[in-house]
């Protein structure tokens, strides 16, 4: 496994410098559109912000549509939210939106549009199509569609939450301990996942998005000891860790879910598409560190055990930065 060594290095020093910058733009913009009487809507429009800067995006009605009244502007737990009230000359329905700069940027658009009638449309707008068109039905699949994409994303551009499975990787050398540390991560972060989307619990998202930097932190100081030839309660059953740090990244999941929104009248096929969609993303991340592991190995002279500490110590440095940054967000 020496090769993951390499692999912690360089994906230590992508998150440490690139997700701090990007971290404002990966995320989703939200365009919900809320039908209060018969061609009039409600329109909230939130965009990713860093300060009192946001993402340069806009959401261009159709030309049939009108405001009424001051569009109303604030900025809440870095998003820039706007609110107005339009009205549409023979509805939204069919008709396009267009979102300016979408193209430019590494963000996609969630639209969930709400009738008076009707079960609430969900569509996932991306850059190489910076439009919609409100749909007057919307079919099962595309919304199962829909939510397991959201899913797979999330966990990709989730650098958090792959540093946590990376560690694992580093810390696990035997296969089978590893495929069940992993599945333990997979059904605890599961677990928590559907009790907070059910609304049987609930955790402030900043605390446990704090947490989560913890955990890697943990993960860290474990790998270093372990390499100093320290037998770890981590490395004897890393099935208990991973579980027990897996229910924290649930509720990590479950606020991302919560940004998007869900369809009231499909909620469990949204969340079994959306947990479907971040397990995939996992096996695909797993997959490629391991066959990346085996190609070096195999025709790349190993690297010197020493290195194993310093990629625990980025691994390590890097969390505790997210640590800081998150909890200095709770204060302020």
């Amino acid at each position: 496994m020496r090769t993951l060594v390499t692999i912690a290095i360089a994906f230590a020093v992508l998150v440490t410098t690139c997700a701090p910058a990007l971290a404002h733009e990966i995320r989703p913009a939200y365009l919900q559109i809320r039908e209060i009487e018969s061609s009039t809507y409600d329109v909230l429009w939130k965009t990713p912000a860093q300060g009192d800067m946001r993402l340069a995006l806009n959401a261009v009605m159709p030309t049939s549509c009108r405001n009424l009244g001051v569009t109303r502007g604030t900025l809440v737990n870095a998003a820039a939210i706007e609110q107005q009230r339009i009205v549409c000359e023979g509805g939204i329905a069919g008709r396009r939106i267009v979102f300016e700069n979408l193209a430019t940027t590494l963000t996609d658009v969630i639209v969930r549009f709400e009738p008076l009638s009707g079960a609430p449309r969900l569509l996932r707008v991306t850059g190489a199509t910076p439009f919609v068109e409100i749909p007057t039905q919307q079919s099962v699949f595309a919304i199962a569609a829909s939510y397991f994409s959201f899913g797979v994303e999330h966990i990709l551009l989730g650098f958090d939450h792959l540093l946590f499975v990376l560690c694992l990787l580093m810390l696990i050398d035997e296969r089978k301990s590893l495929l069940l540390a992993i599945t333990a991560f997979t059904l605890a972060h599961s677990l928590t996942l559907a009790g907070t989307t059910f609304g049987w619990l609930r955790f402030a998202s900043a605390p446990v998005e704090a947490s989560i930097a913890l955990s890697i932190a943990f993960l860290a100081a474990e790998i270093v000891k372990q390499r100093a030839g320290r037998t770890r309660s981590t490395q004897l059953h890393p099935e208990i860790a991973a579980f027990g740090f897996g229910l924290l990244h649930g509720f990590g999941f479950a606020s991302a879910l919560q940004d998007i929104g869900m369809p009231e009248d499909a909620l469990p096929l949204a969340l079994v598409s959306f947990n479907l969609g971040v397990e995939t993303g996992q096996i695909v991340f797993v997959t490629a560190v391991l066959a990346l592991t085996g190609l070096w190995q195999r025709y790349v002279r190993a690297l010197p055990l020493s290195l194993y500490r310093a990629s625990a110590y980025m691994a390590g440095v890097t969390a505790s930065f997210w640590f800081i940054e998150r909890s200095v967000r709770i204060v302020l």
